[in-house]
């Protein structure tokens, strides 16, 4: 761990998911890490969001399934509440058409609660310091709702392929990778604020309106596959 990781503040996570034994274990889990805090739980999102009132947070594992009121009811309140709150959405199910209407809906992100912790735990870092954290799951989800469906996506200007240089190809591909804006800027020897401004006029040029969107424009256009 570098001294800047060492002096920032841990990144503060809220779990809400309605199995006890899930959540301590996650709890417990993550308590080795210490980078990140579990500073509160909540059984259904009713109860999370009454505590988001309250206790500001990062990052939030919520479960989808969930009496009273479940995680997809939750997440357009969170974003209302907290919108600069992560959101990780956990499921026993890998449902493709649920990931890409989630992430449509605000999610950061979409693991199986099968996924071990240094998943979980890289979701939270990737999501807290690059808004996303794209895996198999998520990527595979969106390109089979794009072909199931055959419709554009809700951005009107990506019914149509953009001309992209080579520049602009290599940055979206190691976008999909997951890679934060600095390791882009270190990969392609450009500064991260230019990489930021090509990423802005990816969107401009892909009709994208977030990063979500230009992976969906990625996975949609195969620029994933592509050989450079």
């Amino acid at each position: 761990m570098n001294t800047n990781d060492q002096n920032r503040e841990p990144i503060k996570v809220i779990i809400a998911d309605d199995h006890v034994l899930y959540r301590a274990g996650v709890k417990t889990a993550l308590s080795a890490k210490p980078d990140v805090k579990v500073i509160a739980e909540a059984d259904n999102g009713s109860h999370l969001l009454n505590l988001l009132k309250l206790i500001p947070c990062d990052v939030i594992l919520l479960d989808i399934q969930m009496p009273i009121m479940d995680g997809i009811a939750t997440l357009p309140e969170i974003k209302k509440i907290a919108p600069n709150t992560k959101v990780i959405m956990l499921t026993m199910m890998e449902d493709h058409s649920m990931v890409t209407k989630l992430m449509e809906l605000g999610a950061n992100s979409y693991l199986a609660k099968t996924s071990d912790i240094e998943m979980i735990y890289e979701a939270i870092k990737t999501c807290y310091e690059s808004e996303y954290y794209f895996n198999t799951l998520t990527n595979k989800a969106m390109l089979n709702n794009l072909k199931q469906r055959n419709v554009p996506t809700p951005q009107k200007l990506m019914q149509q392929e953009a001309h992209l240089n080579e520049k602009e190809t290599t940055i979206l591909r190691l976008m999909c990778e997951e890679k934060s804006t600095k390791e882009i800027a270190d990969l392609v020897d450009l500064s991260p604020r230019t990489v930021e401004a090509i990423r802005d006029k990816l969107k401009v040029k892909t009709g994208a309106k977030s990063t979500a969107g230009l992976i969906m424009y990625a996975v949609k256009h195969k620029i994933l596959n592509a050989e450079l």
